[in-house]
């Protein structure tokens, strides 16, 4: 049997990249899935249309994580549409680098009104639907265990999210709700492209020649982990932040 057959799961930042291959993942271990996106309505009803001609089950589901109605009513969805939830992935993320001098205070809010702000929303709205043996899958970033110039605020929101993460698994515990998160590496998506961020460009040659495993990563090895955070196999995991970094 699928090892998450009749569940629920609802992935915030589903249209694309890391959020998309989660998604996809999910469904081909039988959870129903909420694609959440915020813009990208056409990555989005893509990454369904993967899933249902994959023989799953998906929604896409428009909702601003960062405002907590919304949040709200992205939880609604899920229990509408699938009748509950019992995995939520927080992936939604945004990420700019730019030294602390050259940054539009702006970018603050919008940074850790997504990243760590949107995490909390969707959180508080799903656990008073989650029962025994839900996880909460948090993605982070190696990036916490590096010192990159430029990196600052994008670090920051990402620590935000480990210690979050550990503190979630301590009062959710007693209700046997896990909460982990997976701290990926380098990861090629459309994100880093639009970025610059390829395989070949300078930055991607210094991080990958740091790599133990000696390449980045791509989407699905990020959703493996996830599938196992959310799966029974990981019962007797929480409170973890779990490396997906090839070892950087």
């Amino acid at each position: 049997m699928a090892r998450l057959q009749g569940k629920t799961a609802v992935v915030t930042g589903g249209s694309k990249g890391i959020g998309a291959a989660i998604a996809r993942s999910l469904a081909a271990e039988g959870a129903s899935v909420i694609v959440n996106y915020a813009s990208s309505r056409e990555g989005a009803d893509a990454t369904v249309e993967a899933i249902v001609n994959a023989g799953g089950r998906a929604v896409a589901v428009q909702a601003d994580v960062a405002d907590a109605a919304q949040a709200a009513q992205l939880i609604d969805a899920a229990k509408r549409e699938f009748g509950g939830v019992d995995v939520v992935v927080n992936n939604s993320g945004v990420y700019a680098f730019a030294p602390i001098d050259a940054f539009d205070p702006a970018e603050y809010d919008r940074m850790f009104g997504i990243n760590v702000l949107g995490l909390l929303n969707v959180t508080k709205a799903a656990v008073p639907h989650l029962g025994e043996g839900a996880s909460i899958i948090n993605i982070s970033s190696n990036i916490t265990r590096m010192k990159l110039p430029g990196a600052a605020l994008y670090t920051a929101t990402k620590a935000a999210v480990d210690a979050i993460t550990r503190v979630h698994s301590v009062e959710l515990g007693p209700r046997k709700i896990r909460v982990n998160a997976i701290a990926p590496g380098l990861t090629m998506t459309e994100g880093t492209g639009t970025a610059g961020i390829v395989e070949g460009s300078e930055f991607a040659d210094q991080i990958i020649a740091q790599t133990p495993l000696g390449r980045a990563g791509h989407p699905d090895d990020i959703a493996l982990a996830a599938v196992y955070l959310a799966s029974d196999e990981a019962r007797w995991i929480t409170g973890e932040v779990l490396g997906v970094s090839g070892g950087a």
